[in-house]
């Protein structure tokens, strides 16, 4: 295989060096001695016919020989297509909405220099064939690179989760190492980013008179391929890049068909962030940096304090804070904002809490000055838990020793003395019967 590759790029060289795939197939023709001077036939004998037809018969199938050898060459070299409703056009290495100057865009941000699609798969450990097999597009197939399974919602629904295999997966934590986690993205911000977490999230919203919380709604979905492809442009990169990039981390949301004995995955709408892929998450946080400037902007001229884990949006009012609090001013003038950012708020999710009730925080209690913590009664419970344990009762359904123990390191996060213990609790019981 390697050897084969090694024989095409040999050949595409040539081919470049002679200027096109006609030029090179016409200088080779001549060189080997197959081209044959077009004569008038009229004046020659049957068995001279014949052979001259032979001979053009000859020539025009080695003609055919290698111009296949040197489209094989061109594909193992270019993109050439990928699929079903993505434009690609293997000679526009510029379009009017690229950046005037990307390369130093791209350079600022410390990104990697993509030019030319070879250069990406380079960059990814591919081959261009593997790179165009990995991002082709269709809407019917009988193979995805993703692996779908659902989890359960806090509401009890499923969630669909779309697992990358390990190839694509690999690629896309190259892509989420080298670019999009070297990305701006808003302070506000404190989802799946290193050194802030919920409880990051939680601080800034204790002792407050008044918590609010929002949901955007379908947030990964909303995120389309062609938004994925504006974030790569906005980055640095020109179209053929970024398209290549943002069809590599999404992908359309499909439902599965059995049809003659067949397994086929149907795109239902256009491609998106799958939840699930390493990439989704990151991209959001800097799709959404205009979002978190324009919202952390509204909140601190009406007194009040804002951040966002992922699609959840938290305001809080401090205690301090003596003037009228504005709460209808606030949830008319976010729900603008957030639709001109192409969201939609989830309003069947909105949430106000005083300080007079229990006030939480992506699952943390902020009431008072404080710290954030652990709620009251999951720490009853998992003391609970562990008691039964020690005692050799069985645990309530849905309780695993896993299970558990995530409800420690979840404690842990807040009171490390208290979590510390009951993790070393449930480590001594490990391997006894539940």
């Amino acid at each position: 295989m390697a050897r084969q590759r090694t024989d095409l790029m040999s050949l595409w060289r040539a081919v470049e060096q002679a200027g096109s795939i006609d030029n090179y197939v016409e200088a080779q023709l001549r060189e080997r001695g197959f081209i044959i001077a077009r004569r008038e036939t009229d004046s020659m004998s049957p068995r001279e016919l014949e052979a001259y037809k032979k001979s053009l018969r000859e020539e025009a199938a080695e003609r055919r020989r290698m111009r296949s050898e040197a489209w094989s060459a061109y594909k193992a070299n270019h993109i050439v297509h990928l699929g079903e409703g993505v434009y690609w056009n293997d000679a526009d290495d510029w379009d009017k909405w690229d950046l005037d100057h990307a390369e130093e865009r791209a350079a600022a941000n410390e990104l990697p220099p993509l030019d030319k699609p070879k250069q990406l798969a380079e960059a990814l450990g591919l081959t261009v064939k593997e790179l165009r097999w990995m991002a082709y597009h269709r809407d019917v197939t009988e193979m995805i690179h993703y692996r779908p399974f659902t989890i359960a919602k806090r509401d009890g629904s499923p969630r669909q989760i779309w697992a990358p295999l390990p190839k694509l997966k690999a690629a896309q934590r190259w892509i989420l190492r080298e670019i999009v986690e070297k990305l701006p993205v808003h302070g506000a911000a404190h989802g799946f980013l290193p050194g802030r977490s919920i409880l990051t999230n939680a601080q800034v919203h204790r002792d407050s008179q008044i918590v609010l919380k929002m949901d955007l709604k379908d947030f990964f979905p909303t995120v389309t391929f062609s938004r994925v492809r504006g974030v790569f442009r906005r980055a640095g990169y020109r179209k053929q890049i970024a398209t290549l990039l943002a069809l590599i981390c999404t992908e359309a949301p499909r439902e599965i068909v059995e049809r003659q004995g067949k397994t086929l995955y149907v795109a239902l709408s256009q491609r998106c962030l799958p939840q699930g892929a390493p990439t989704s998450p990151a991209i959001t946080n800097t799709l959404c940096l205009r979002l978190d400037y324009r919202l952390s902007g509204l909140a601190s001229k009406l007194g009040w304090r804002y951040t966002r884990y992922a699609d959840d949006l938290t305001f809080s009012l401090p205690s301090e804070h003596s003037a009228a609090p504005r709460q209808g001013a606030l949830l008319g003038l976010t729900t603008r904002i957030v639709e001109a950012e192409g969201f939609a708020i989830h309003q069947d999710k909105t949430r106000v809490a005083r300080s007079g009730a229990r006030q939480t925080v992506t699952g943390l209690v902020v009431n008072g000055p404080e710290a954030p913590r652990v709620p009251r009664r999951l720490r009853r419970e998992l003391r609970a838990a562990l008691h039964n344990l020690k005692a050799g009762k069985p645990l309530l359904e849905g309780d695993t020793p896993q299970r558990l123990a995530g409800f420690a390191a979840f404690l842990y996060m807040t009171n490390p003395q208290l979590g510390a213990e009951m993790l070393e609790t449930l480590g001594s019981l490990e391997g006894r019967p539940t």
